[in-house]
């Protein structure tokens, strides 16, 4: 199982969005990334429509997600 506290583009803070791991310093659940890229967005489309989120912190997510396809 993927561990999110392991990256450090996102944070859960209790009782903020039900809990849910968050891109940092924002109400965006990190889920809504895969939600919108599996519905077919874009990264530079999710950043515009989402524009307290980096790219930087897109990239970390995923790379991260990545990094449990290789255990």
């Amino acid at each position: 199982m993927l561990d999110w506290s392991e990256c450090s583009a996102i944070e859960r803070v209790p009782g903020k969005v039900s809990g849910a791991w968050l891109f940092k310093n924002t109400r965006v659940p990190a889920r809504s990334l895969f939600e919108n890229l599996q519905d077919g967005a874009r990264v530079s489309d999710f950043l515009e429509w989402f524009p307290g989120v980096t790219r930087e912190q897109v990239e970390a997510v995923l790379n991260h997600a990545g990094r449990s396809l290789d255990a």
